[in-house]
């Protein structure tokens, strides 16, 4: 009897030490280069802090396209992933809503899903006679935790895009998608953001939308600043919603001082004063710079409004009756070049993969660059076609510049809203403190790290409402009634304010980035015999001219 060497034995002992580790340790490698399979430290903590089960139910099941059965396996391998570092475990499981018995029981699914807030997304598709087939997905998932649900949209939607551009940034999307959910589900701690009143600022219907959203994530409070400077201090943010009064020197004063001790301010403020009411009744309104006392403490902060109303090209719009007098009215969609539709950067998570944002009476604003210790990003801008009406002025609906004018919109790309960052000075160093002013701490001239971000334009926050009174109904954040389109104003608030409140930095999930690797879809159809036989005869022909080489070099070998 042979027996083996000591190189195989030193082998077979090596793979014995490997298997019995592999049983106590567990490794994972992710050798895509966009780290398609890994998930951050954050994520990882998150999972290993849950104290009871987690089950997951992907309702993405069912007759799908290659496009859907791609964010479905994407959306498992995440869950599935992030199962190994769950603390007590998640469990997952596939629902199909469109699985039933009869088309009745098929519908009241789809109701008891509705309710639950899964709306579904209907797909259109050509069979092989060339017919469109609709098919419906619910491209959503529904956390459990502690008696607890949270449904998860899965899918983007983002105006412009192609169906696989779509399905593309919601699969890099949905590491945070997903983990906003499970935080918020496992969140023991609500933190507060408050809008401020008293200085004509929008109402709580006008607003109703985003507090909805955001009181996802917070307590939201409204009132009045007061005398007190340290009434501020319990909110982790701060929003201030197209105010149209000047605020006095002790309310600047309070939010001075909340931004020096690390507060941070999301600013909704427009440049121009327009009276809608003139332009609904007769087409003409005044056209004045607004003045709310802020000028100073902006520019202190690194940010100037640039009192002047924008128009673009890309814009909303708006019906107008154009049948002569006395005739039945005609409504026609007419440009609306007051309403920019707003271009969102790419380059930041608060923006990333939003669509564009609808404004109204717009202006722009720029950085002052005056202080080294901060820094600004750019948020929100104009297109490439843009004019700007100098104030004070008059508004006159009658006169419509051509869009094709390159004389009229000789401007582009002007920034609406920036984001600053880092250490500020205050407003009030070498100042008095104003005399009603109750200050329960020292003042502080330099701030520590914090942020704030600047809109020129009141109206990106503000929610439609229909009807009077008690009998209104409010509109989605961002919906155009007449254009009957969805814009991205929710997104962009909501994003903002995380961000701004987001110390941890889970925001940044929203930058992940995917190679979108499409296939030549003519190609594949005018080839598709070619390929096929590529990718069944061509692996089985090198099997048997392998055979046959080894066969001949075998009998060669044994003949001599």
């Amino acid at each position: 009897m042979k027996f083996p060497g000591k190189q195989n034995i030193l082998l077979i002992m090596t793979a014995l030490v490997i298997i019995i580790l592999s049983t106590v340790f567990s490794f994972r490698l992710d050798l895509t280069s966009e780290k398609r399979y890994s998930i951050s430290p954050l994520t990882k903590q998150l999972m290993k802090s849950a104290d009871a089960p987690i089950q997951a139910t992907i309702y993405l099941e069912g007759d799908l396209n290659p496009g859907f059965r791609r964010l479905k396996r994407s959306t498992a391998d995440m869950l599935e992933e992030m199962s190994v570092y769950a603390g007590k475990g998640l469990s997952i499981r596939f629902e199909n809503p469109s699985k039933a018995e009869s088309t009745a029981e098929r519908e009241k699914r789809y109701a008891e899903l509705e309710k639950q807030g899964m709306t579904a997304t209907a797909i259109y598709e050509r069979d092989n006679d060339g017919k469109t087939i609709q098919k419906i997905v619910y491209p959503w998932v529904k956390l459990s935790y502690k008696n607890k649900d949270i449904v998860v949209n899965l899918l983007k939607n983002i105006r412009g895009n192609s169906g696989d551009e779509n399905l593309n940034i919601s699969i890099e999307n949905l590491e945070f998608e997903i983990t906003d959910g499970m935080r918020r589900l496992t969140n023991v701690k609500t933190s507060k953001v408050a809008f401020i009143e008293g200085h004509g600022e929008l109402s709580e219907a006008e607003t109703y939308d985003i507090s909805k959203a955001l009181s996802r994530y917070f307590q939201i409070d409204r009132g009045v600043l007061g005398t007190d400077a340290t009434i501020l201090n319990e909110y982790k943010a701060v929003i201030i919603a197209k105010p149209q009064r000047p605020f006095s020197e002790s309310d600047k004063y309070i939010i001075d001082q909340y931004i020096m001790n690390g507060g941070r301010v999301l600013w909704f403020l427009d440049g121009v004063r327009v009276s809608k009411e003139n332009l609904s009744k007769n087409g003409l309104s005044p056209a004045i710079e607004l003045d709310l006392n802020l000028s100073d403490q902006l520019f202190k902060y690194g940010v100037r409004i640039n009192p002047g109303l924008l128009q673009d090209v890309q814009c909303a719009s708006i019906p107008v009756n154009i049948a002569p007098a006395g005739a039945e009215p005609q409504f026609e969609p007419t440009p609306w070049y007051f309403a920019p539709i707003l271009l969102a950067s790419y380059q930041h998570p608060i923006t990333k993969n939003i669509t564009e944002v609808r404004s109204e009476f717009a202006s722009s604003l720029e950085t002052t660059g005056g202080n080294q210790s901060t820094n600004a990003s750019l948020l929100l801008a104009t297109s490439d076609n843009t004019h700007i009406v100098p104030v004070p002025g008059t508004i006159d609906l009658s006169e419509s510049p051509k869009p094709n004018d390159k004389n009229y919109f000789n401007r582009g790309y002007l920034p609406v809203a920036v984001l600053v960052e880092g250490k500020f000075s205050s407003n009030f160093e070498n100042r008095m403190r104003p005399k009603e002013i109750v200050a329960a701490f020292p003042f502080m001239a330099k701030s520590i790290d914090t942020k704030q971000i600047v809109v020129a334009s009141g109206d990106i926050i503000r929610n439609e409402t229909n009807g009077i009174a008690s009998d209104s109904t409010t509109l989605p954040l961002g919906f155009d009634r007449y254009m009957n389109q969805q814009f991205g104003n929710r997104d962009f608030v909501q994003n903002a304010v995380l961000y701004m409140t987001d110390d941890q930095g889970w925001l940044n999930l929203r930058s992940r980035t995917f190679k979108l690797r499409l296939l030549n879809k003519r190609l594949i159809a005018d080839e598709l015999l070619l390929w096929q036989v590529l990718n069944i005869g061509l692996p089985l022909l090198l099997l048997l001219l392998g055979g046959i080489t080894y066969h001949i070099v075998r009998k060669r070998k044994y003949a001599r």
